[in-house]
């Protein structure tokens, strides 16, 4: 009798493992076992050849310096942020950074003014940068101090943005600071000014043949402002408002809308110190209260080809008045927009040796004119 063996019940497999698994599964479980395990290996190798790779470069080392040589301490874990911030600010070296976190870095945006163009702030020592939690106060040495960002270890300077800790006016003695002489303000000495504006001055910018070039904006430089007296004297003192600033970069602005072209602008005349104000060179249109001796005022003029007088911004073929009152408008234009920098604005013809220019301040309140000689 024959037997059909297929339909027999084949004796079934043992499996190498045990729990059930199927052949398939055994098969699966086995290739990840052996990769896991190759892995492990693959580590220890690098490990052994990373321990005699160090091995041989300390021996090297060592028969280069004649002697063993101690291992290097372990690197201190990261300073806290506020902690990194403070030992920035208070760091004696110069240039410094002060290092602001990302956190707060919004609370920086109004630093750079309307325009969107300052690259500076002054403060008095000790006075905080802005008010916003996380940031810390204006370092206590006068100077020109860096801001940037911080995150853990990582910095990222603030563009080229400075912060000026001033000298404060009680350093000025007997009219001078340092060898630099100032003079006295006209209420400084008692009275009451008409304005707040013309209160005396509370602090003052260091400025040194090394960072009289600093930028303080995208058009203008420190030495900009800087009174045209005391050559040889070095550092000068000048106190410089960043809304004036910030209102010669919206004209300029204003100016390129309007079609003007302006690559180069020139400060005529920007901090004025009471005692050349008063007796410095040609003291013809010189206000006794003038904007200038206040660090809030600059007559200027565009020279894009660089030949010391206005252009012809008119495009009538002359260079006269009517090229300082194309300024004129607009630096009205800017008020019109931004009543927080309202000031004076005055037009000035030739005179004296020098052509036109417009007069502009930031004194608070409204003030015209037109006049010839110096805003």
């Amino acid at each position: 009798m024959t037997t059909n063996a297929a339909l027999l019940p084949r004796a079934p497999r043992r499996h190498r493992v045990y729990g059930g698994l199927t052949e398939r599964q055994e098969r699966v479980f086995t290739w990840v076992a052996t990769a896991v395990i190759l892995l492990m290996m693959a580590g220890w190798v690098g490990a052994i050849i990373e321990v005699r790779r160090q091995q041989r470069e300390l021996a090297r080392d060592q028969k280069a310096a004649g002697g063993p040589i101690a291992h290097p301490a372990p690197p201190a874990p990261p300073a806290a942020p506020t902690q990194a911030i403070t030992s920035a600010l208070t760091e004696p070296a110069a240039p410094t950074t002060a290092f602001i976190n990302d956190a707060v870095m919004t609370a920086i945006g109004p630093l750079r003014g309307a325009s969107g163009k300052l690259l500076f702030a002054t403060r008095q020592p000790g006075a905080p940068i802005v008010k916003a939690p996380g940031i810390p106060a204006a370092p206590e040495n006068p100077g020109m101090y860096k801001l940037a960002s911080q995150i853990d270890q990582a910095s990222r300077a603030l563009g080229n943005f400075n912060l000026f800790t001033v000298v404060p006016l009680a350093q000025k003695q007997q009219g001078k600071i340092g060898l630099y002489y100032l003079g006295n303000w006209p209420f400084e000495r008692g009275g009451q000014p008409k304005s707040p504006a013309y209160a005396t001055p509370s602090g003052f910018i260091e400025v040194t043949p090394e960072n009289q070039n600093t930028s303080v904006s995208e058009h203008f430089r420190l030495r900009d402002f800087l009174t045209h007296d005391q050559p040889n004297v070095w550092p000068k003192y000048i106190p410089l408002n960043p809304s004036l600033v910030d209102k010669l970069e919206l004209t300029i602005q204003e100016l390129q809308n309007q079609g003007v072209k302006v690559s180069r602008i020139t400060v005529m005349s920007g901090f004025r110190t009471p005692s050349y104000n008063a007796a410095g060179g040609n003291t013809e249109g010189r206000a006794n209260l003038s904007r200038h001796m206040f660090g809030d005022a600059a007559d200027v003029f565009i020279d894009n080809d660089g030949n010391g007088v206005m252009d012809d911004l008119n495009h009538d073929g002359r260079v006269d008045v009517r090229d300082a009152d194309v300024i004129r408008v607009a630096a009205e234009r800017v008020e019109q927009k931004y009543p927080q920098l309202i000031g004076g604005i005055g037009v000035y013809s030739a005179c004296c040796g020098h052509g036109p220019f417009t007069h502009i301040d930031v004194r608070g309140f409204r003030a015209r004119w037109r006049g010839f000689g110096n805003g």
